[in-house]
């Protein structure tokens, strides 16, 4: 059933009053009943848009059931015989208000329910007249002709609510597509303005550079020529040469953000890139409080990767993990490796190796996850946002993907925090030959 709210009142509403009032000034226009039924037909023509959108389920039933009695009746009021009224064509009314709000069966049956009540008067004619072969036809080609006027306006009905349909789905998929190319459009602004936030931040960088090796160099001089006579200015260049480090280790991040990534591609064993990485780490964060589980599915296929740009991605990952976990008192990393097929809505779906990595942490808010691989967003106070960057930007030249999730606590792990878990994609080397064949790739 077509639940769309018609209009309160349309210009159909209009022709159908005009009809009704031609109606009432025909004869017998002494008829009380006839004049009470036909405005009482008016006042349903005027409130079926309210019933049918106050009760989208019934309404359209309701409707139809009071056109039928009132048509019923108005035969019963306008003739000697009922049967043989002249206003007998007033059953169309509620057949065509089925067709339009009605299936082509349910059509059929409002149809046969309306001939059987304009039917219903044929007991009474038989009761004082004897009724012969042509009244019988008669009255069959009547019923015929309702049916014939029922089905042919359900047809158009029918079509009118498919093509409506149709237009529907096609506003809903040009909307969709709009926002596509919004997104697209606002994807390709923010890539220009970070491409020009690299080039700014390679510059500065270089310019920075210099001058922090002389301020390094004087530091590291003052420290041996005061050696013991001036212990203040010994630990104030110290100071100056720690300060000078941390300031170098920085700009070397933004330089890793800014410049293309030269990666030498080749068919490579995953795990075992992360598992070097797993170790790097463990070494750095030797004594914290975290235990370790590795969860791999035997016999991997291979990826195309640069072993050295995908081991300084799962470092940074890791790390993040390890000092997420140290500062809640310690937890569990579950590392999990297995085939999979990539989710990546802009690329063909194409068998690979998925490597999630969870931590058991506080874990990193739902208002940050879609900008966090962006430059320079953070969720340390001492962080300066360059980290997931690269990691994004190490998945990306390597055609896979990255995400996201809540991570689940580990069997056995006591902390209530959901962490973090990060999903990565690489696609398998077999997909991926005409990659391996360049053995270098620079991703910008």
């Amino acid at each position: 059933m077509n639940e769309t709210k018609r209009p309160r009142i349309n210009w159909l509403d209009v022709l159908m009053l005009m009809f009704l009032a031609g109606l009432a000034v025909v004869p017998p226009v002494q008829e009380i009943h006839k004049q009470g039924i036909l405005l009482a037909f008016g006042v349903v023509q005027l409130g079926e848009g309210w019933l049918t959108g106050f009760l989208p389920r019934r309404g359209a039933a309701y409707v139809v059931l009071l056109k039928m009695a009132l048509a019923t009746a108005l035969i019963g009021h306008t003739g000697e015989v009922s049967i043989n009224s002249s206003y007998w064509p007033i059953l169309i009314l509620p057949v065509v208000t089925a067709a339009e709000y009605f299936g082509p069966w349910a059509t059929l049956a409002w149809t046969a329910l309306t001939s059987a009540a304009y039917c219903s008067y044929l007991y009474e004619a038989l009761q004082e007249f004897e009724i012969g072969v042509e009244g019988y036809s008669q009255l069959a080609i009547r019923i015929l002709f309702i049916f014939l006027a029922a089905m042919v306006v359900n047809r158009f009905s029918v079509e009118i609510r498919q093509q409506t349909k149709r237009y529907q789905e096609l506003a809903e998929t040009l909307a969709e597509t709009n926002r596509r190319l919004e997104q697209a459009q606002a994807e390709a602004r923010r890539s220009e303005r970070l491409a020009a936030l690299g080039q700014l931040s390679a510059g500065l960088a270089h310019e920075i550079r210099n001058p922090l090796g002389v301020i390094k160099g004087s530091a590291e001089m003052l420290t041996q020529k005061l050696a013991n006579s001036n212990p203040l200015a010994t630990e104030l260049a110290g100071y100056i040469s720690t300060e000078t480090n941390r300031l170098s280790a920085l700009v070397t991040r933004f330089l890793d953000f800014a410049r293309p990534l030269h990666a030498d591609l080749a068919p490579g064993d995953l795990p075992a890139v992360l598992d070097r990485a797993l170790n790097d780490v463990a070494l750095l964060w030797k004594g914290a409080a975290v235990r370790v589980e590795k969860v791999y599915q035997p016999s991997l296929p291979q990826v195309v990767l640069d072993e050295a740009l995908c081991e300084q991605a799962f470092v940074n990952i890791i790390q993040n993990a390890y000092d997420a976990m140290s500062a809640e008192g310690g937890g569990v990393l579950r590392v999990q490796v297995n085939t999979a097929r990539s989710r990546t809505r802009d690329r063909d779906n194409s068998d690979g190796v998925e490597v999630r990595i969870a931590d058991s942490g506080p874990g990193i808010p739902a208002d940050l996850r879609e900008q966090i691989f962006n430059p320079f967003v953070t969720t340390k106070k001492s962080g300066v946002g360059l980290g997931l960057s690269i990691v994004s930007k190490i998945i990306d030249g390597h055609h896979g993907s990255i995400r996201i999730e809540d991570s689940p606590n580990s069997p056995g792990d006591g902390n209530k925090n959901r962490g973090a878990s990060f999903v990565m994609f690489f696609p398998a080397a077999s997909r991926q030959t005409s990659v391996a064949e360049k053995t270098h790739l620079v991703i910008s």
